[in-house]
């Protein structure tokens, strides 16, 4: 009985025993299978799941054969992800690996001969930390491994939903960047294209000839500053293909980095070009006028003048260049004798003042007879904004040459009046043209016109066929040779006349008081005839 007992505590501690080592070896392959993890990393299958319950962070993996990308950890493809060009996944990843790490491109390409390249990441915001591993395995194959050593080891919890809206703005914000139509890039210290937008990235594939390489190609040279655009707006041209585009390029510092951003002006660089040869044509037309020009602005002060105004007024060009006012520009006419000679200086400048406030308000003119003979007619006239411009001209030629048109109507008019004869001519609407003293003495009743004329002749008991045959001859439509004839005048004296037919249809009618005969155009009349024909 005894014996019984002690085999059946010995089958008891037997399967004691082995329950336990089955728990125990059992625990230890699961630890085994996930501390291994399948692939490049713990970020895939069970592992994952272990990792993500760990709280681990899951490292940043790739495994490359030349420049095709053979595998890597989800964080790593997603760092890829990021990167939206070129096609080729070396470049994609050097693109991101050059701004964080110094001399990348350079020091990975002797990764063949070194076997292995270890380098740690920049002085900067975000990425001093960084850590990249590049080792040769061997058959081509390349592994890069990405580390934070201050985040290995260590798990990280996020907030699902601040997680997500982070991305959504992220891609919000990237979206935004990759659609502009301007150029966005960043500049290192030594002047280096460490990031740019997808729009300068498409315009540096147009202008290379082969896939994109590290660092990016500078597309804009240093900008010149832009005149009147403020001190932040630079202008840059891009020429490709022949042809060239103009940009607007603005700069923002951040720490070490220089970001720039390039506005298209190609409508803006055509439309100060127009402006400048629309300019240019104008000076070329205000060289060449005759006219004096001088434009004052709202202040009134002389901002535009042409050569003419020079030589009419003979003010030095040193002086006019100086943007004097424009009591200062008349002040300076009167020292040189170019204005009317005032009574006093006091009524001068009133009369100026006057001057500058009539062609403020409206068009205004005056004449000035200079006192070397000369006579100016000056215009003012109001322009936009407030200014005011003068025109300046010599109208000398044109008042000499009206003072003696003039002087000779007025001998005309005189040897008219010392004939003994009455003379009246006529046009073809019948308007009175012209008439003598003898005329108006001999016929009271002054007379606009032919119809008028006549009423006053039948007024004066002038009835009878030398009437009737002078009303004929005036009024009928063509006159192709003189009529003579006579009639009773206004008092009852004898009346010669003679009708003459002139140049454009006019009519002269001439009467000769106290003659029995009809009156003829002698031999020593035709001058006075060409003379009132001219008339």
């Amino acid at each position: 009985m005894v014996l019984v007992d002690m085999q059946g505590a010995q089958l008891v501690l037997t399967a004691l025993f082995c329950g336990t080592a089955s728990v125990l070896l059992a625990v230890a392959l699961i630890r085994m299978w996930d501390r291994r993890g399948p692939g490049l990393g713990q970020g895939q299958g069970r592992g994952g799941k272990s990792a993500a319950l760990d709280g681990q962070v899951q490292p940043v993996v790739f495994l490359f054969r030349g420049n095709a990308l053979v595998d890597a950890t989800p964080p790593a493809r997603a760092l890829l992800d990021r990167v939206a060009v070129p096609d080729d996944d070396w470049l994609r990843l050097m693109q991101w690996v050059g701004p964080r790490f110094g001399h990348a491109a350079e020091q990975l390409s002797q990764l063949s001969h070194l076997g292995q390249v270890e380098l740690l990441g920049q002085q900067g915001q975000g990425s001093a930390t960084l850590r990249l591993l590049a080792e040769d395995l061997g058959d081509h194959l390349w592994r890069v491994t990405i580390t934070d050593p201050q985040s290995q080891h260590c798990g990280t919890v996020v907030d699902s939903m601040s997680l997500q809206a982070m991305e959504e703005e992220l891609h919000l914000l990237r979206g935004a960047l990759d659609q502009t139509p301007m150029l966005v890039w960043r500049l290192d210290q030594e002047d280096r294209v460490t990031w740019a937008n997808a729009a300068y990235l498409r315009r540096a594939e147009a202008r290379s000839e082969g896939a994109l390489g590290w660092p990016l190609p500078k597309l804009l040279d240093t900008p010149r500053p832009v005149p009147g655009a403020g001190h932040g707006t630079r202008r840059a041209a891009l020429e490709d293909k022949g042809i060239v585009s103009w940009y607007d390029c603005h700069s923002h510092r951040m720490g070490d980095q220089l970001m720039m951003f390039a506005l298209p002006a190609d409508a803006a660089v055509r439309a100060e070009r127009s402006l400048r040869e629309f300019v240019q044509t104008l000076t070329k037309t205000f060289a060449d006028l005759p006219i004096g020009l001088a434009i004052f602005d709202q202040s009134r002060k002389l901002q535009l003048f042409n050569p003419s105004l020079i030589d009419l007024t003979r003010l030095p060009t040193g002086f006019l260049t100086a943007r004097p006012t424009l009591f200062d520009f008349l002040d300076q006419l009167r020292e040189q004798r170019m204005v009317p000679e005032p009574k006093d200086y006091r009524s001068w400048r009133q009369h100026m003042a006057n001057l500058e406030s009539a062609a403020a308000t409206g068009h205004h003119v005056e004449t000035w007879s200079l006192p070397g003979g000369q006579t100016y007619r000056v215009t003012g006239r109001p322009h936009p904004d407030g200014a005011v411009a003068f025109l300046f001209e010599n109208i000398t030629s044109e008042m000499s040459l009206t003072r003696k048109f003039r002087a000779d109507l007025l001998l005309g008019s005189h040897v008219l009046d010392a004939l003994d004869d009455a003379l009246a001519v006529f046009a073809p609407d019948g308007k009175l043209l012209l008439d003598n003293q003898v005329y108006r003495d001999l016929w009271q009743r002054p007379a606009t016109n032919l119809s008028e004329a006549i009423a006053s002749w039948h007024d004066g008991d002038t009835t009878g066929p030398g009437f009737a045959a002078l009303r004929d001859a005036l009024l009928q439509p063509r006159c192709p040779s003189d009529v003579s004839g006579a009639m009773a005048g206004p008092h009852g004296q004898l009346l010669g006349w003679t009708v003459s037919p002139l140049t454009g249809g006019r009519r002269m009618l001439r009467f000769r008081v106290g003659s029995g005969q009809p009156l003829t155009l002698g031999q020593g009349d035709p001058d006075m005839q060409d003379a009132v024909s001219a008339r």
